[in-house]
């Protein structure tokens, strides 16, 4: 089991940029894929980057702004945010899996463990 917890979040103005880190507790990290998701008010949750051991994917409006990072090591995702827009405020979500070749890393009913979210506010 993988308990995970985020940080980083905040109030920023538009254009800037923020650092999302998610930890992670528990054996075997390297086996997950991992995931950032976010969900604005009234809004489903929806995909915003994946990674795993064929590398990083993004959704299409944050293509080119956000990075996403992981260090077995430390156990840790990060999620780096540049050049920050009003609509990509929202409540962001770590999330984790058993990698396995075929899964749909962009739907968030494939993900077996979630942390408590993070705030990002972006100002215009």
């Amino acid at each position: 089991q993988v308990q995970l917890v985020e940080s980083g979040g905040g109030l920023v103005q538009a254009g800037a940029s923020l650092r999302l880190s998610c930890a992670a507790s528990g054996r075997s990290f390297s086996r997950y894929a991992l995931g950032w998701f976010r969900q604005a008010p009234g809004k489903e949750r929806e995909f915003v980057a994946a990674i795993n051991w064929s590398g990083g994917y993004y959704a299409g409006s944050v293509k080119g702004r956000f990075t996403i990072s992981r260090d077995n090591a430390k156990n840790t995702v990060d999620l780096q945010m540049n050049s920050l827009k009003p609509e990509d405020t929202a409540v962001y979500y770590c999330a984790a899996y058993i990698y396995y070749s075929g899964s749909y890393y962009n739907v968030p009913t494939t993900y077996d463990y979630w942390g408590q979210g993070t705030q990002v506010t972006v100002s215009s």
